[in-house]
């Protein structure tokens, strides 16, 4: 475990983000309660995390050697990755040459950033059940793959990409370019490859929030946050709740299929794991090495959220994912394309019981970007959800000046 000092003195324990948005932001907070010295880096200037952190930078992650010469002069004693358009190959090789330790590692860095080499990991090395899926570079690859088997409905996604960036359904033959050509360009790294999976009847999605941690005893155990209900719309979490009910057989399934892709990845931290469930039927979707949108919602449900679990269990520290209450989240969207915006009715939807609001202080906004969540508490999680909807449906961000 490391032993943490002082933050900006020679025993402080430097903590590096590659990727600091609104979930970023949350662990960078999370791990300066701790006694952390934090630097937060992304792709463009003032990203919700540098308005936190105690250094920022911005760079292109992708580039190999701007990596590298960054992470040589900050000598960060952790890396912590939190989007996929990173360099993950550079990653390896510096955690190889002893500059840093990789969360949770680089290897699991490599294969969670790139859908293909997690599905292949789960389904042909784990042989956990998928869905149906192929790979493609074009769209002739996608199109006989389809018809070789996978059919039709079908998703088709970038193999990088996060929040439903470029994921589409193909219902027919008309679908297959408009879906390959969103796809193609869609993703965090323009290199247009593919996964298409085939459809299946599930009846809900969860997220398992899943923690590999250390106990007393200095061994690594893992365990679970209650399961995580959310919807989405065009692949792009709009709400999330917990707990999500489920059937005792389910939720044990799930956690044997999260045990075993989170024990394969390895190393320190939690983990988000997707998954499908129908009845009793439980089918391993994806998984994220790092804090997952859809978990804000234990900011409102859990004694230690999904950011201080995180920030906790990379350091060797103990972690406890109790739930406290019920609770849910609700998405608030830019609404307008706009370099500065100002936050209408914050008073009003406050006044929403037991509810809370995060605003990201993204610098630039669009119509469906994620610019803030109301998260709410309640008894039940159906009054939970109509209260954070509710809070969030109060907010209105509107173009400054």
């Amino acid at each position: 475990m490391l032993k943490i000092g002082t933050p900006l003195s020679p025993a402080a324990v430097r903590v590096m983000l590659l990727g600091s948005g609104e979930l970023g932001k949350e662990v960078i907070i999370a791990l300066q309660r701790l006694g952390c010295e934090v630097i937060a880096v992304d792709r463009y200037p003032n990203a919700p995390g540098h308005q936190v952190a105690h250094r920022w930078h911005a760079i292109d992650m992708t580039d190999a050697r701007a990596v590298r010469e960054l992470v040589e002069r900050e000598r960060p004693h952790l890396i912590v990755p939190e989007i996929e358009a990173i360099a993950t190959d550079e990653l390896a090789r510096i955690e190889a040459d002893g500059l840093a330790t990789v969360v949770p590692t680089a290897r699991a860095t490599q294969l969670t950033m790139n859908r293909e080499g997690i599905r292949r990991l789960a389904a042909e090395e784990l042989g956990l059940t998928t869905s149906p899926y192929a790979f493609a570079d074009t769209r002739d690859q996608l199109q006989a793959a389809i018809d070789a088997g996978i059919g039709y409905p079908c998703v088709v996604k970038p193999v990088m990409s996060s929040s439903g960036k470029g994921q589409s359904v193909i219902r027919c033959a008309a679908d297959v370019a408009p879906a390959w050509e969103y796809a193609a360009t869609g993703g965090r790294v323009k290199q247009g490859r593919i996964i298409v999976e085939g459809f299946i009847d599930f009846d809900y999605e969860i997220t398992l929030l899943t923690v590999r941690a250390r106990n007393a005893a200095g061994e690594v155990e893992t365990c679970f946050c209650e399961p995580v209900g959310h919807l989405q719309v065009s692949g792009d979490y709009v709400e999330s709740w917990q707990p999500h009910a489920m059937s005792p057989v389910a939720l044990e399934r799930s956690r044997a299929i999260a045990a075993a892709v989170t024990e394969a990845l390895g190393g320190l931290g939690l983990f988000g794991v997707e998954l499908f469930v129908k009845g009793d039927m439980v089918w391993f979707s994806e998984v994220s090495p790092r804090p997952h949108d859809t978990g804000l919602v234990t900011l409102a449900t859990q004694r230690l959220s999904e950011f201080e679990l995180h920030a906790r269990a990379i350091l060797g520290l103990p972690v406890d994912t109790s739930l406290r209450r019920p609770g849910a989240s609700a998405v608030i969207y830019g609404g307008v394309d706009a370099k500065s915006i100002e936050f209408e009715g914050v008073e009003q939807a406050l006044q929403v019981p037991e509810s809370d609001l995060r605003l990201f202080g993204k610098p630039e906004s669009f119509v469906k970007r994620r610019m803030g969540v109301a998260v709410a508490a309640a008894d039940d999680v159906a009054t939970a959800r109509e209260r954070a909807k509710t809070c969030a449906s109060r907010v209105f961000p509107k173009a400054a000046g």
